[in-house]
């Protein structure tokens, strides 16, 4: 088939949901992975099954095969389903995206409570360790040449020392070090593995970060970043999708700032 195959975890809303409209739109065949459903772990609500809904409502417009995939990234029994069902509904997979993400905190570390901590720390990063385990083999049974793209989404917090998250950035550390050593392992392969390192995000993420800082709203953040505005999703979606496509074939093990100069 001449159509690329993504899935995109996350993808009930945020970056991932940006992802899967943009991917949509460029034709892309999408499988959007999500929970879709609340996390017992943490005290803010997740993406639910109507917001995935809608989501691929609105991705086919752009393109009819795009399909939800209800699954947890904290199970990798379920995210390798999830591969599954993307090499089977359309015969192969050619970008695997890790959006899936949480927050929690806003006290010192040994105040957070371990449940919650877990829950950063499976998900932020143990997702993509499943997403990867599951997903790289998909991508390399494409055959020669082959242009696969493992891609996740970092952190500006992945540089920065955030007080009071650092469950959080503990997790994007991992993720920026796995991308950096997949670059290293997938060669020359065909398949390249990078990542997105997003600053603050018009997010609900964001929005539980300034309820953890006892912030008034999340436009407070804009702040601290010199383009002196909060991120829309769509625009670290759309540097996602120059990764996924064939433009970005000389790069692997690069973690691409889209921060609006919050890491400067």
């Amino acid at each position: 088939m001449s159509r690329r195959v993504a899935l995109v975890t996350g993808a009930a809303r945020g970056i991932g949901a940006a992802t899967v409209l943009r991917l949509a739109r460029e034709g892309y065949a999408v499988l959007a992975v999500d929970r879709a459903a609340d996390d017992p772990d943490l005290p803010y609500p997740m993406g639910g099954a109507d917001e995935l809904a809608a989501v691929v409502k609105a991705a086919r417009e752009h393109s009819a095969e795009v399909e939800a995939h209800v699954a947890d990234v904290r199970d990798p029994d379920a995210v390798a389903g999830a591969v599954a069902e993307g090499e089977n509904r359309w015969g192969g997979l050619d970008v695997a995206i890790a959006a899936a993400g949480v927050i929690a905190g806003g006290v010192p570390l040994w105040e957070v409570p371990p449940e919650q901590e877990q829950a950063v720390l499976e998900v932020n990063l143990n997702g993509v360790l499943h997403l990867a385990r599951a997903a790289v083999p998909a991508l390399l049974r494409r055959p020669r040449p082959r242009s696969g793209r493992f891609l996740a989404l970092a952190s500006a917090a992945a540089t920065r020392g955030l007080p009071m998250l650092a469950a959080y950035c503990a997790a994007k550390a991992g993720v920026a070090g796995l991308i950096r050593a997949l670059g290293v392992e997938l060669g020359e392969s065909g398949v390249t593995a990078n990542a997105v390192s997003p600053g603050s995000t018009d997010t609900p993420i964001l929005a539980e970060s300034a309820r953890l800082y006892d912030l008034p709203e999340a436009a407070a953040f804009a702040a601290q970043q010199p383009v002196r505005r909060l991120l829309e999703p769509a625009e670290v979606a759309s540097v996602l999708a120059f990764l996924a496509g064939p433009g970005s074939s000389a790069m692997t093990g690069a973690v691409v700032p889209v921060d609006g100069g919050l890491a400067l």
